[in-house]
């Protein structure tokens, strides 16, 4: 039997990808299906760059809205959402097109993920108390300890992957580089089901995103993300230890509402934050195998040269 075919775009923050997949929908009959950490959650509209009221009518996308901010969500709760998706786009005879900036969603999609025990709050919260008291430096060296394997792939700044894999050693006693090894019902790759077309923006000169990158960032303050904050920290008595504040934009915002430090630091901390997203994005990419690139000239969004090449070539792939 034929596979069925899937689309994955992804790219840098600021890169375009929300307009291409508007334009491949308007061309191809596809269902679009977020690729975003942030866009999970409702509320944080302005700095997630989220699709307007509007756009979301006439392009529906699967996983945009479907949680509070006060809320976990969980690579796994992506993983297994984005199958059920992509499965019911199947079944009304669409394609599935993934488009997001998430790129640990997306290898974990592709690769398929183990079968980690779910997050416990209290043990997250006690592994975040002992951070506060002995830094990540101190939780790291912990990790060294039972899990010497995850350790090495970690930063021992990396707060939310140290945290996460103490989690995994608590709750279950099986350090998380043993489990990975173990079969799940989600670690099936995507490519045994699926014949999977990857589309990239990528950009020549990284200038040219950096600039995008700081207008958006100073658009979004402009449209009234400090605001935003507030109402979401009201609404859902929102801390730093909630996932959703720590995103890009979001913590920058938090951190100014509570330290108060200039407007104009603001804009360039959350510009700063934003690039360095836009690197790691970068860095990612730069170790995927089997998508195709799409340089991005600037101001691709209006560029019908950039769009007209990619729908040639998704024409070509799904023929």
């Amino acid at each position: 039997m034929t596979q069925p075919a899937c689309i994955l775009l992804f790219g840098p923050t600021a890169s375009g990808k929300t307009e291409l997949a508007m334009r491949i929908a308007d061309e191809f009959p596809v269902n679009l299906i977020s690729v975003d950490s942030v866009l999970v959650y409702r509320d944080m509209n302005i700095g997630s760059a989220k699709p307007s009221p509007d756009e979301l009518a006439q392009y529906p996308h699967g996983l945009i809205d479907i949680r509070n901010p006060n809320e976990s969500f969980s690579v796994a709760d992506f993983v297994h959402l984005a199958r059920q998706e992509m499965q019911s786009s199947h079944e009304a005879g669409r394609i599935p097109l993934l488009v997001g900036g998430t790129m640990m969603y997306f290898r974990a999609l592709l690769e398929g993920l183990a079968d980690m025990p779910p997050s416990r709050p209290e043990v997250r919260q006690a592994i975040e108390s002992e951070a506060e008291q002995q830094g990540w430096p101190a939780m790291h060296r912990q990790l060294q300890e039972v899990d010497p394997d995850t350790a090495r792939q970690l930063h021992p700044e990396h707060s939310q992957r140290i945290c996460r894999a103490l989690e995994v050693w608590r709750i279950s006693g099986q350090p998380m580089s043993q489990l990975v090894r173990q079969p799940g019902p989600l670690s099936r790759p995507l490519g045994k089901d699926w014949r999977v077309l990857q589309m990239g923006l990528s950009f020549a000169q990284r200038s040219q995103l950096h600039e995008r990158i700081d207008q958006r960032f100073q658009l979004m303050l402009e449209r009234g993300l400090i605001e935003e904050v507030q109402a979401l920290l009201q609404k859902y008595e929102l801390t730093e230890q909630h996932a959703s504040m720590r995103a890009v934009g979001y913590r920058q915002v938090r951190d100014y509402l509570e330290q108060g430090f200039s407007r104009q630091e603001l804009l360039e901390r959350g510009q700063a934050a934003s690039r360095q997203l836009a690197k790691r994005q970068l860095t990612w990419m730069r170790g995927w195998d089997d998508w195709q690139t799409f340089p991005v000239a600037p101001d691709a969004c209006n560029n019908s040269n950039f769009t007209t090449t990619a729908l040639h070539w998704l024409q070509r792939a799904l023929s």
